[in-house]
């Protein structure tokens, strides 16, 4: 069995807890850490589990709505963190490196084995160092995890193309983000091709890789200045084919509930 549930997700923070189950045994990955740690360790009890209980953690880039408190929670609980050369690189104070031990490097492609959870890390076009983001599978189900891109690539799509679930950045609408209060330096890094997916482009990457099996969409990484859940809804789900409300939506500060894959 493989589920998911995002812990929050937005310019807030950013976290994705993912469950794989084989008999009695569960595998738990945190995808980011990007709360402040008393939060996240509070909303994995809410989850129905504990920081203690996870088994690792993946990184997906080094801007601080997903790094967050990654190494004051590997520190406290001895967790095994996962990123790539390029976020490591990027992040490798003095601080970071007492905690080198538990350091993973993730490649591009190179699947990750934790527990009964393959994790396949691949790159995306965004402006950090080295950006990943996974498809996750228990053998048998598969779910796309993809926020903080700026553009489609046919790398992004052969990742995606065969999940039954995904949890799909649909950050901004254009209209919107124009005509906010938004410096114009801004607004063009977030809708230029290293920043974040409008409305209309999610749709577009659903469209791709739409396929009869694929049957859960959570919209995630939405602007609580340039965007509103129903606009999302609307461009996700007539790219899906379905009513807007079967598209669901990640809040800023709770999340989602469980989704099974």
């Amino acid at each position: 069995m493989l589920r998911f549930k995002s812990l929050g997700s937005g310019s807030s923070g950013n976290a994705t807890l993912v469950e794989a189950q084989s008999g009695t045994h569960t595998t738990r990955l945190l995808i980011d850490c990007g709360l402040r740690l008393r939060d996240l360790e509070a909303r994995l009890v809410e989850a129905g589990t504990s920081a203690q209980n996870i088994h690792a953690i993946f990184i997906t880039h080094e801007h601080g709505d997903h790094i967050g408190c990654a190494r004051s929670f590997a520190k406290r609980h001895a967790t095994p963190l996962w990123m790539s050369q390029g976020t490591w690189l990027a992040i490798a104070d003095e601080a970071w490196k007492s905690h080198q031990h538990l350091l993973n490097i993730a490649r591009d492609g190179c699947v990750i084995e934790i527990g009964a959870l393959q994790a396949m890390p691949f790159t995306v076009p965004h402006d950090a160092r080295e950006p990943l983001q996974l498809r996750c599978s228990d053998g048998e189900r598969r779910l796309g995890v993809v926020t903080d891109l700026g553009h489609i690539s046919s790398h992004v799509v052969n990742a995606l193309v065969d999940c039954h679930a995904l949890l799909l950045e649909a950050n901004h609408d254009p209209a919107l983000l124009e005509a906010s209060a938004y410096p114009h330096f801004l607004k063009q890094r977030v809708a230029g091709p290293w920043g974040h997916l409008a409305n209309d482009a999610a749709a577009d990457l659903l469209k791709r890789v739409k396929h009869p099996s694929l049957n859960r969409v959570l919209a995630a990484h939405l602007s609580e200045r340039n965007n509103t859940p129903e606009l999302a809804q609307t461009s996700l789900s007539r790219a899906l084919g379905c009513a807007p409300s079967e598209i669901e939506v990640a809040d800023p500060l709770t999340g989602s509930e469980w989704i099974q894959v």
